[in-house]
């Protein structure tokens, strides 16, 4: 038998303490019988419509969009933080009922590196899709003419709005949100995607900030997760517009809001109030004999 050389046992030796070293994806969480009871609402043709869905725990997730710690703009981190408890509230409850709960605060990935719930997500197999999946999907002109506030010259609506120079402020998801368990982290479509197929999820909520911009537009966003045919909800109760009063069509803060909110329930998506995922039906929580 020829001796090992000394650089192939160095090799081997840091081979195995990288692997020793290497953050483990952990379990994912176990799929249970429950079916969620969404009172849905969409418009179409000008006409408010709700219908129920029945949505199975085991195949549904709530993706929480960009709840910051921060904001550059005082008001809308100021929003954030009165949302973020009763988000807290209503996501524990869900996640106590068996649905996957997957945080995505972009550009902060660098806080939960090393942690189970951003190795679960990156460490799911690449999934095909019968579409790109687009780091970013904007407004075509279509929409942009029909969208019912103007956010092109000013979104944030603080008395005195500052010019942002440096980079961003935001550093991890508000810490009002719990993030445990079974949880995952993820800012990236791509993944999202490929962990929603691993696990069998076909059921999008979100949640989240902003209406206009990051619910509609990240790669894990309304736009895209419709495209990918995934069946998407809102919860409209948890979520929030970057809109200035200032700015056309000249109402508040909270009508800008649901204005928004309308613009998605006609052309993309339904939407819910969040009690909805608070409890299953009566009774199919129960695993069958």
């Amino acid at each position: 038998m020829k001796p090992l050389q000394r650089r192939t046992f160095l090799g081997i030796v840091a081979g195995t303490l990288a692997s020793a070293q290497a953050p483990k994806p952990g379990p994912t969480r176990p799929k249970v019988a429950g079916t969620l009871s969404l009172r849905a609402r969409r418009r179409e043709k000008g006409k408010l419509n709700e219908q129920a869905l029945r949505w199975e725990v085991a195949r549904t997730a709530i993706i929480i969009c960009d709840m910051w710690d921060t904001h550059t703009c005082s008001l809308a981190a100021q929003r954030v933080g009165v949302m973020a408890p009763r988000m807290n509230q209503v996501v524990s409850a869900a996640r106590s009922l068996g649905v996957m709960i997957i945080h995505a605060p972009s550009d902060t990935m660098k806080f939960y590196e090393g942690t189970p719930w951003r190795e679960r997500m990156r460490n799911a197999p690449t999934a095909a899709s019968a579409i790109p999946i687009l780091a970013r999907c904007p407004r075509d002109p279509a929409e942009s003419r029909d969208f019912p506030i103007d956010d092109s010259v000013s979104e944030c609506d603080d008395p005195i709005v500052k010019k942002w120079t440096g980079p961003y402020p935001w550093t991890r998801q508000n810490p009002a949100i719990d993030v445990v368990a079974f949880d995952g982290v993820s800012d990236n479509g791509q993944e999202i995607y490929n962990f929603c197929k691993q696990e069998g999820v076909t059921n999008i909520v979100l949640m989240g900030v902003h209406t206009n911009i990051c619910i509609l537009n990240r790669s894990f966003g309304v736009r895209q997760m419709t495209q990918l045919g995934f069946q998407v909800v809102l919860a409209r109760d948890l979520t929030d517009a970057m809109y200035d009063p200032r700015q056309r069509p000249f109402v508040s803060h909270a009508r800008g809001t649901e204005l928004v909110v309308e613009h998605i329930e006609a052309r993309w998506c339904a939407s819910i109030l969040s009690e909805n995922l608070t409890r299953v039906v009566a009774g199919t929580d129960r695993q069958s004999n």
